[in-house]
């Protein structure tokens, strides 16, 4: 946190140098999209953010004395800091997180969220350093968290994606015809998520995303937003593939360096590579939207891994499964290897508000975590959500979802007791961005 504090603190140094020395104006302000200042010179600076109080409540079907539990919290706090500098052809862009609550999976929470700064040599053509989302993860995890079309994201996401990445980003378009774009992007990370302030183990990422918009772009950056809140006047549909590869892996799918770590026999660390791919698609029309993505994780296993590490620390050559030593398999169970798809749409009424539904399908492989008792082994989520707008836009909202999800054979609850058949989850969550 003290580091977050240090890093806001040169955001807002920047901010006020650059608006005292250009005597900026201040743009008519809409809620939801921030307050903008610019000059003369078309530079502008925009701070924004939003904040989410969350409630959660489970049950389960369950022979345990607890049936289910209530929890509050703050979902999301954040405050960004966007700039552009048109005359110097560069762009910055800082965000942070203060609720102290992971993005997605069972990554630790991190503060920091987006830290970077962009150059444009060309107009369709935009360079990236620093920290940010990455195009090459699942269609998803790219969209604005204060624009969701339900409470939270999808199981796929919270699965596979990996929110923020450190690294260069390179990001291109181009037109073919009167409405036909296709937009190359590809990027070189650190392979372990967030910035790594220890020892960064394991090797680089490296991805691709190509992406086809055949009916003209989306109105008002729509492929970053869930649900057709400007319902589109004609059919707008985005869809493409995307390819990662991590040379050595430390984590279950490259979002936290160090956590799992093997060793050959000269003590050298040893790693296995991870590989993801998959394939979206975002439609949009008159309100109604629909979004579809399919995501699959594979691991390969170098020959030379001898011992692991212990979490306290200490080594082992042990890789037992069911009593027999199966290192390749050993590690396999400890990541995220497999197949699972997401389906999801929903309606914006003209009286502000809309309903939506969606159902996510796993199809783990044999030896994967995603077969782990306490945290997956549930194959099917279904969830209805209803979402009440209180702006002509995503600034006031406030969301209420419910998910039946189908428990596997053996699934257990957050106090080890088998789950028969369903774990309902219900979510409540108010939004406000100013």
């Amino acid at each position: 946190m003290k580091q977050i504090h240090v890093i806001l603190s040169v955001f807002l140094l920047c901010f006020y140098i650059q608006v005292s020395a250009q005597n900026p104006i201040l743009n008519s302000y809409k809620l939801g999209e921030g307050i903008t200042f610019s000059d003369k010179e078309k530079s502008s600076i925009t701070l924004s953010g939003f904040i989410q109080p969350f409630m959660e409540i489970r049950s389960y079907n369950a022979d345990s004395a607890l049936d289910s539990y209530t929890r509050f919290r703050m979902r999301r706090l954040r405050f960004r800091i966007a700039g552009d500098l048109p005359k110097y052809k560069i762009s910055y862009r800082f965000q942070a997180d203060l609720s102290g609550t992971p993005e997605v999976g069972d990554s630790t929470g991190n503060s920091l969220f987006d830290a970077w700064v962009a150059y444009t040599p060309i107009s369709n053509v935009e360079i990236k350093f620093g920290q940010s989302s990455n195009f090459t993860e699942n269609r998803e995890i790219l969209m604005s968290s204060n624009s969701l079309q339900l409470v939270e994201r999808s199981r796929l996401t919270s699965a596979f994606a990996v929110p923020r990445e450190v690294g260069l980003f390179i990001s291109t378009d181009f037109k073919i015809g009167n409405s036909f774009f296709v937009e190359p992007n590809f990027s070189i990370t650190n392979g372990d998520g967030g910035n790594v302030m220890g020892n960064d183990f394991g090797g680089f990422k490296y991805g691709a995303r190509i992406d086809f918009t055949p009916f003209g772009k989306f109105v008002n950056l729509g492929k970053f937003r869930q649900g057709d809140h400007v319902r589109e006047l004609t059919p707008k549909l985005i869809f493409g593939v995307n390819f990662s590869y991590i040379d050595g892996v430390s984590s279950r799918r490259g979002e936290a360096s160090g956590t799992i770590l093997y060793l050959n026999r000269n003590m050298e660390t040893s790693l296995p590579n991870y590989r993801k791919m998959g394939a979206d698609f975002l439609f949009k029309y008159q309100g109604f939207s629909l979004l579809g993505e399919f995501m699959n994780g594979h691991a390969s296993v170098p020959n030379d891994i001898v011992f692991r590490v212990r979490e306290n620390g200490t080594i082992t050559n042990s890789f037992d499964i069911e009593g027999r030593q199966d290192m390749p398999n050993y590690i396999r169970n400890r990541m995220i290897i497999g197949s699972v798809y997401n389906i999801q749409g929903g309606y914006n009424f003209k009286r502000k508000f809309s309903i939506d539904a969606r159902f996510t399908h796993f199809d783990a492989a044999q030896y994967s975590f995603l077969n782990n008792n306490t945290i997956y082994n549930r194959p099917n989520y279904y969830t209805i959500g209803i979402t009440k707008f209180f702006s002509r836009n995503h600034g006031l909202k406030i969301q209420a979802a419910h998910t039946m999800v189908k428990a596997g054979s053996g699934a257990l609850d957050i106090k080890g007791n088998a789950i028969k058949q369903y774990e309902n989850i219900t979510h409540v969550m108010a939004t406000y961005s100013f």
